[in-house]
């Protein structure tokens, strides 16, 4: 299990083991197609020699250069690489959410600003040019509060809302209560 430092060759040592090799040949077996395509680089990995997606990504970005899947330490250098609009809407969303809910902590986790309870994601936010994707962690809370979002751009896990958004406080503490409540069961 990887880190939570990001530290991609965290995975190294269940790669080898599972696999029967040494990273080494597993990025000598990647060097002719350098410069190609990820994804033809993963399917090598993944189709022709069977390593889960995790894995495969774990080596395939290493090969590319990438030694770490961690960008930010911290939501505030989250924050700082978003435009003004983005960065105001985004903290907008998260203060409506915390001041009412205290107790949940604000962490980086899939290079984005996520709320915690204890163990458990509560609620995420990342940011496009024109809108904010937020993410109530939970497919029974979205479905939940579905009807009550037909203005707005609603997909499986997620639903987007524009950078001016009138923020729905409503809404949002509606939905952190249904999914504190699911952790709880």
């Amino acid at each position: 299990m990887a880190s939570s430092s990001g530290d991609r060759s965290q995975f190294f040592p269940a790669i080898e083991k599972k696999h029967g090799k040494p990273i080494t040949q597993w990025l000598k077996l990647l060097a002719p197609l350098k410069g190609r395509p990820y994804a033809e680089q993963m399917d090598l990995l993944q189709g022709a020699h069977e390593f889960s997606r995790t894995h495969a990504n774990a080596v395939v970005m290493h090969f590319r250069g990438s030694t770490t899947s961690r960008r930010f330490d911290d939501p505030e250098g989250y924050f700082a690489t978003l435009s003004p609009a983005q960065s105001t809407a985004m903290r907008a969303v998260f203060s409506v959410i915390t001041k009412k809910y205290r107790r949940l902590d604000m962490v980086v986790a899939w290079n984005k600003p996520i709320l915690k309870s204890g163990e458990h994601y509560v609620f995420a936010a990342s940011a496009a040019t024109r809108h904010l994707t937020l993410n109530p962690w939970s497919t029974a809370v979205l479905d939940a509060f579905r009807l009550s979002m037909t203005d707005l751009v609603v997909a499986k896990h997620t639903f987007q809302v524009p950078l001016d958004w009138k923020v729905d406080a409503r809404l949002l503490h509606g939905m952190v209560a249904a999914r504190l409540a699911e952790i709880d069961q």
